[in-house]
């Protein structure tokens, strides 16, 4: 019996194929600023998003003992701590961990140090749709490199 044509209706006694549940992408916002972690928290959620969020340097290195996420949206100003050094030590314990730069500055996109970064952005509301194409954009590159084995694998 060919298959080809075939009203699906009509294909009693086959089982479905069974749907494998897509894990969200989690993102961990970091913003020293309240209304900006929930805000973006909400407006991402709405996307399908895990997020998680953290107001200060020290709280996402205690974040990532815990849970690694898949993206890391960073405000460079946090009070406290410097964005800049917080970007240095992430890509030097997580190099394969996407880092999105989310300032409200622009004139730090000319700094040598934003090429640590996968992706800039300026902070707006305005420009939210920017900010969700350039995560999709980054995950899907994540997505698609190929797993990175330990150094004791052998080929």
């Amino acid at each position: 019996m060919s298959l080809q044509g075939s009203n699906p209706r009509t294909l009693k006694g086959r089982e479905k194929e069974k749907e494998v549940p897509v894990r969200k992408a989690r993102i961990l916002v970091v913003d020293d600023q309240a209304y900006v972690r929930e805000f973006l928290s909400e407006e991402l959620g709405r996307d399908g998003y895990s997020v998680a969020s953290a107001g200060d340097g020290a709280s996402i290195w205690k974040f990532l003992e815990n849970s690694k996420p898949d993206l890391v949206l960073l405000d460079l100003c946090l009070e406290g701590f410097q964005g800049w050094d917080l970007l240095k030590g992430l890509k030097q314990k997580e190099p394969d961990l996407p880092v999105l730069i989310l300032t409200a500055y622009d004139t730090y996109a000319d700094d040598p140090r934003a090429r640590q970064a996968d992706g800039y952005v300026v902070k707006s509301f305005v420009a939210l749709d920017r900010l969700k194409q350039e995560i999709s954009e980054i995950l899907s590159l994540k997505r698609a490199q190929p797993v990175k084995e330990g150094p004791a694998a052998v080929h």
